[in-house]
């Protein structure tokens, strides 16, 4: 039974208590939050306490600490829990600086502690399946990746401003999806952004609809395609092309049900949200945590896999900004 606590009580939080309350192997000893009341509130959902950051870091009685607080403080908090001997749960990314990430995993590899990096979608059950089917050589030698991932608005532009950008904040997770699909490091990249969804976010300094080309040494190659806005609800799709074959993953929709009529098919929408897209991505993240902390065996995705991520980012950002490509 590994004993939690929860760092972050917001949206985020509330599902990955959920989840640690419904394991078998885990229970949930504490939460934290800057909002104090919210912390005693989630905390009373699932028969923890609410106690303070430091109190958690510090605890005999908690054996790993998950972390889902805002982005600034992860890389302060890895580096406090790993310090007092607990494993890490971290929500992406480390940190918007690639330089303060490397800073931080010298830490976590002193402290020999387990630190795993919350890029969920390599849990999803149908990229899951995808990929064990491409190492069981379904397509051969993959060729082409394609990646399309489409949120159904935008978020606040108080979110946007401090979010690190569209490639740092959304894109994140498909460029890992890529280094993931891939199985070679990308050495090129090439991204053009445009603001074509809401005016207000080119204002703060982003971008709305972005694509990105990735090559490897060996020629591979996978494009990606972001966009802040799907009026059909949360797109998310990946294929991938190889020497005998393609392989796809679809979106998931609410209900299998198709109806069929004079003017043709129609299903029912897709899942309009990540925590709806995503449920058992998390459940089974977090079971993959628990099993590296009980068993000893390696964390994946690991810090080094979201500073790989984070490098990709930068340097599509950098690439969107210059409009020529960025070798790594």
């Amino acid at each position: 039974m590994v004993r939690f606590g929860l760092l972050g009580a917001g949206r985020i939080g509330k599902l990955h208590a959920g989840n640690i309350a419904a394991s078998p192997k885990a229970t949930l000893v504490a939460v934290a939050d800057i909002d104090q009341a919210a912390a005693a509130t989630l905390a009373a959902v699932h028969g923890a306490a609410a106690r303070a950051p430091a109190d958690i870091i510090a605890a005999d009685d908690i054996d790993a600490v998950l972390i889902g607080t805002s982005t600034d403080t992860h890389a302060d908090y890895i580096e406090q829990a790993v310090g007092a001997g607990k494993a890490v749960l971290c929500e992406k990314p480390v940190d918007l600086d690639a330089r303060r990430i490397e800073a931080c995993l010298k830490v976590v590899e002193k402290a020999g502690q387990p630190l795993m990096i919350g890029f969920n979608r390599r849990f999803d059950p149908n990229f899951a399946a995808l990929k064990r089917r491409i190492d069981d050589g379904a397509v051969g030698d993959v060729e082409m990746v394609t990646v399309i991932s489409r949120d159904p608005g935008p978020p606040p532009i108080s979110y946007i401003e401090r979010s690190g950008g569209l490639y740092r904040d959304m894109m994140i997770h498909d460029l890992d999806m890529a280094r993931f699909l891939l199985g070679e490091e990308p050495v090129v990249v090439h991204a053009v952004g445009s603001v074509l969804v809401d005016p207000a976010i080119g204002k703060a300094g982003d971008v709305d609809t972005a694509m990105v080309m990735l090559r490897t040494a060996s020629g591979k190659l996978c494009q990606i395609s972001c966009s802040r806005r799907a009026t059909y609800g949360y797109d998310q799709r990946i294929e991938v092309h190889g020497s005998k074959g393609m392989i796809r993953a679809g979106n998931v929709h609410e209900t299998t049900v198709e109806l069929a009529g004079a003017g043709g098919f129609t299903a029912d929408p897709v899942l309009n949200f990540f925590l709806e897209r995503y449920t058992r991505a998390y459940q089974d993240e977090l079971a993959a945590f628990i099993d590296a902390v009980e068993n000893g065996t390696p964390t994946s995705p690991s810090g080094h896999d979201g500073l790989m991520a984070q490098r990709l980012a930068d340097a599509a950002t950098e690439s969107s900004q210059s409009g020529k490509p960025v070798a790594l």
